[in-house]
């Protein structure tokens, strides 16, 4: 066969991403879908060990607290995901912790009326209550803007060009999770790594009874491995005489979960008593409430295109913001210490499994339950070194990215106005929360430091989240530089039939609410 000229190479752009073996609506076998809907639940325990690891010990709790917080936030994350993908966007999205929330929930642990409070229960339990007030009112923000349609018709001025980097962000910026978290204790970390890939890509063709076995459960393998040579590096001693950051990261009998947790606990609203509200506290949330709406709109995006679905269109977008904000109003209620978010390690899973259905992704949400509920058996898993998931996040949070980049197809790269825009909104997405993120390690405080702590917190918020400065700098520019004479390079044309819902018949497939609903709420 003769090879093509160049002339004759050509990589034309595609609505749906190809390869996948099952999209939203299309199902695995029920053994195989239980097994990848607990692979998914293993993947989100990262997160939802991590924050509430981070943040109880700062607020005075004790490893029993942390428990009931982990299966707190776990039950929530699944009620959410069960939410989400049967009345919100119908993804296949995980709703997780999101890390857009500490640095507001921080200010409120140095709160000075609540630092000084002597008794480290009692501290623990006014802090988890002061947090619980902020994230029910600043849950407002996400119901208002969803339900009304607000953030719809503010999505009009997105384009693929002005989302290439949000959602190329909504990866990228998580980069700190990834290698640096691996590098804690490389002799788990880099084997994890190297094992997962191999597994997922190398030998992905491996078959057992025509099943991918490799592929398809090359997370949950690498996991069982690396996890039992982890275990078996602790009990030889191989750690005994390491420095203590070495043992926390790397020995799997210090995480304290499985000792302390309970054998059947049920997470109920206002457990840790009644909320308090203030006003400067509130405001600084909904700094966070803003950048996990961002996040999470790159997120929705992202995982329509692993998933193998049309981009969702605006109103399906924000009845799923709308259906987020009722998530974090439940993080409020129930006490989870953070909000929720679409989780992005989940949808690079997607990506490397080919899995896209919807089923999968609710029977996870059935094991983030039911594994919350027996408190001993969810913190077996829970126990996992972290550095383990770490590894892991370099490759989905990298898929995520170039999921964003993907996008750049329907656009045109020839012009300068096109390389403008994406280059300084991508680079400014890194090098400004990169600052910020400098500047707060090195002074203990963020660069905006007035005598107003709500302000602090909402800049230093918005400012700390790659994805949100680069909506800021890219549908800026986006929408006022040449914007009327660039339509065809901005990739409008390609994008305009996806703003409503009957603007594609597809999207009737993918998007239309179950159990005849629909009929209730008409698309606009």
């Amino acid at each position: 066969m003769a090879a093509p000229k160049p002339e004759e190479i050509s990589h034309p752009p595609m609505d749906q991403l190809q390869g996948l073996e099952y999209c939203i609506d299309s199902n695995p076998s029920w053994g195989e879908a239980i097994a990848l809907g607990f692979q998914h639940y293993i993947l989100a325990l990262g997160t939802a060990v991590m924050i509430p690891t981070f943040l109880v010990s700062l607020m005075g709790g004790t490893d029993n607290d942390k428990v009931r917080v982990v299966q707190t936030l776990l039950f929530v994350e699944g009620i959410n995901t069960l939410l989400q993908t049967l009345f919100g966007t119908r993804l296949p999205t995980v709703i997780g912790g999101s890390w857009a929330f500490v640095v507001p929930i921080i200010s409120i642990i140095q709160d000075s009326s609540l630092a000084r409070i002597d008794d480290p229960h009692l501290r623990f339990l006014s802090t988890m209550r002061a947090i619980q007030g902020a994230l029910i009112v600043a849950s407002s923000v996400q119901i208002i803007l969803g339900y009304s349609q607000l953030w719809a018709i503010f999505s009009r001025f997105f384009s693929p060009l002005g989302m290439v980097p949000v959602i190329s962000l909504v990866g990228f910026g998580l980069f700190d999770r990834g290698f640096p978290v691996v590098g804690r204790c490389v002799e788990i970390g880099i084997p994890m790594l190297i094992l997962f890939v191999a597994f997922s890509q190398y030998l992905r063709n491996v078959q057992t009874r025509q099943l991918p076995i490799l592929e398809r459960f090359a997370l949950l393998i690498s996991i069982i491995v690396i996890w039992a040579y982890a275990h078996l590096l602790t009990a030889s001693g191989a750690y005994k005489h390491r420095p203590e950051v070495t043992q926390i990261n790397c020995r799997t009998d210090r995480a304290n979960l499985i000792s302390s947790a309970p054998w059947i606990k049920i997470p109920y609203p206002l457990q840790w008593g009644a909320p308090t509200f203030d006003a400067g506290h509130a405001f600084g949330m909904m700094a966070a409430v803003l950048v996990s709406l961002i996040e999470s709109t790159g997120a929705f995006k992202a995982a329509a295109r692993l998933a193998s679905a049309t981009p969702p269109p605006a109103h399906v977008l924000s009845r799923g913001i709308g259906w987020q904000g009722i998530g974090i109003l439940l993080d409020g209620l129930f006490g989870t210490v953070t909000g929720s978010t679409v989780s992005i390690e989940n949808v690079g899973l997607i990506g490397t499994t080919r899995v896209g259905s919807r089923r999968v992704i609710q029977i996870s949400a059935g094991f983030m339950i039911f594994f919350s509920i027996l408190g001993k058996f969810g913190a077996l898993f829970a126990s996992i070194p972290f550095t383990i998931f770490a590894a892991a996040y370099c490759v989905f949070f990298g898929l995520v990215a170039s999921v964003g980049l993907s996008f750049l197809q329907f656009t045109n790269m020839n012009s300068l106005r096109n390389l403008f825009i994406t280059g300084v909104s991508m680079f400014l997405g890194l090098s400004i929360p990169g600052y910020f993120r400098e500047y707060t390690a090195a002074a203990l405080h963020g660069p905006a430091h007035t005598k107003a702590g709500w302000f602090n917190d909402f800049l230093n918020t918005i400012f700390s989240s790659s994805p949100t400065v680069a909506l800021i700098v890219a549908v800026f520019l986006d929408n006022t530089l040449d914007y009327k004479d660039s339509a065809l390079d901005r990739g409008m044309p390609w994008w305009a039939k996806f703003r409503e819902f009957k603007g594609d018949s597809r999207n009737e497939e993918f998007y239309t609410l179950p159990f005849n609903l629909q009929r209730f709420f008409p698309p606009s």
